[in-house]
This record gives structure tokens, sequence and C-alpha cells, in this order.
């Protein structure tokens, strides 16, 4: 599905945001149902580390909201949706640009609509990876995500 208008222009302000600036990566596409993001993060001097690989910290800070953004999306403003926990396991060291893919199909929106009439609130586990041009993992990390309804 192709970028609308409307996510063009909130990847521009996310990619300008000093918060998501700062860690050096770029989210490249959002479709325009928030259902897929695509992110990449160089390896510059802003995330180069001592060693001349990328910065553990950068590896992480370019994949940690994008879960929680896109659930607000598409679930909308009836549910409450935050950041839980998370754990990185760090692959291989990245000395390349890395990509990260995001996806959430429609079986899994589901599934929370679904479990939220059923319990107040529920925990879903989401795992994204930071591979290279060639596909090879760098690090794989797991995002807990909160979900309630209002």
């Amino acid at each position: 599905m192709p970028e609308s208008l409307r996510t063009r222009l909130t990847r521009y302000y996310f990619n300008l945001a000093p918060t998501y600036w700062c860690t050096g990566a770029t989210i490249e596409y959002i479709a325009a149902d928030w259902r897929e993001v695509r992110v990449r993060l160089p390896l510059s001097l802003r995330t180069r580390n001592y060693v001349g690989t990328l910065y553990g910290g950068s590896m992480y800070a370019a994949v940690d909201p994008i879960y929680m953004l896109m659930l607000i999306q598409v679930l909308g403003s009836d549910y409450v949706v935050w950041d839980k926990a998370a754990s990185i396991q760090f692959k291989k060291p990245g000395r390349s640009t890395l990509y990260a893919h995001f996806c959430l199909d429609q079986a899994e929106i589901d599934t929370i609509r679904t479990a939220l009439t059923n319990a107040p609130s529920i925990d879903r586990l989401y795992t994204v990876e930071l591979v290279d041009r060639g596909g090879v993992v760098h690090a794989r990390v797991e995002k807990t995500i909160y979900v309630r309804r209002k």
C-alpha cells in the first residue's frame, strides 16, 4: 500500500523531531493504513561507536517507538497503547546500514480487539530484526506492548 499525504507528512515530521533524529535512523516508509513501516539505520559518525560499529543504543532507539505508534494509529482513539517492556539481542556487529521492517496484519488487529472483549487489558509481544542489505540479522528486538480499551 502506498503512503498517503498524511503518513508522508508524519514521516517527515518524525524524522526531523529531535528525539528520533538523534538516533541516527530514518523512517523510510509508512503505509497509508499504518500497518507497515520501514526504518533505515546507517553507519555514520552519529551512530558509530569506539570500535567502528553501530552503537547498540542506536539500534534499539531506531526501532523503539514504532510498534506502539502503529497500534495507536490502527486501533484508534478507543484504545490505550503503551510500551511495557523490551529486550534486545545483538547477533553481529553492525558494520553497514541496517534495516527494520514492521508489519501488522488484520489477524493481529482482530486478535487484539477480540481479546479485549474478554479482558480489561492485554500484553502483546512483537519481534523486529535489524538486518543488513543481504538479510543477515544483526540484532533482534522484542517489544511488549500493553493495550486496553478506554
